[in-house]
């Protein structure tokens, strides 16, 4: 469940009602959340954008952190990992669609992306993660959800620990899941749209 921009009181009553996997966008925003909480049954996934003067902030308040998509940024987590003693979950983050406007890196270079950063033996890789166009999304056009499911399955036989295909949100998680995705993010559709 993305919590991002929601009171406490919001994410109590999912808490309250058993979710325990949260993902948040905002590194200041969050953690003030996960300090208010103080739960470690509960599963925080960072899921917005990675800032490299975050990094310490992300790895001390996360157990998961979806959007890996440069290997200074996965450097950087390990680095402060070590600091902390701690192991912290990666998905790379896929630029499925080629959009401008997104994160991620391109589909034919996840191979090399990968085993740039299997040396970070602080990183557990468990999937990829993956926002296709609301283009596709609303034309329903599966092709983008298919692709990724195919690189999924192929690099789940390459490495043991992968075993996560986070793709879908609100607007698309039926034709996410549909298609293989095994993790959703999804919060406007629980809490209502964002004020």
């Amino acid at each position: 469940i993305v919590t991002k921009s929601q009171t406490i009181e919001n994410i109590s009553k999912v808490v309250q009602n058993g979710y325990k996997r949260l993902g948040e966008n905002y590194v200041d925003e969050a953690t003030k959340k996960i300090e208010f909480f103080n739960d470690d049954s509960i599963e925080w996934h960072f899921i917005g954008k990675i800032q490299s003067n975050k990094i310490k902030k992300i790895v001390k308040s996360f157990s998961w952190v979806q959007t890996v998509s440069s290997v200074k940024h996965a450097k950087l987590l390990h680095k402060a990992c070590l600091e902390t003693s701690k192991t912290v979950n990666v998905c790379i983050q896929v630029n499925i669609d080629n959009e401008p406007t997104k994160s991620g890196i391109l589909l034919e270079d996840v191979d090399d992306f990968i085993e740039n950063i299997l040396v970070f033996d602080r990183l557990v890789i468990r999937g990829l993660m993956a926002i296709p166009s609301k283009i596709n999304a609303l034309k329903e056009n599966i092709n983008s959800y298919k692709i990724l499911k195919s690189e999924y399955d192929r690099l789940q036989h390459k490495y043991k620990s992968l075993n996560t295909l986070s793709i879908g949100m609100s607007n698309d998680y039926k034709l996410a899941i549909d298609n293989g995705s095994n993790m959703v993010r999804i919060g406007s559709l629980i809490f209502g749209e964002r004020k």
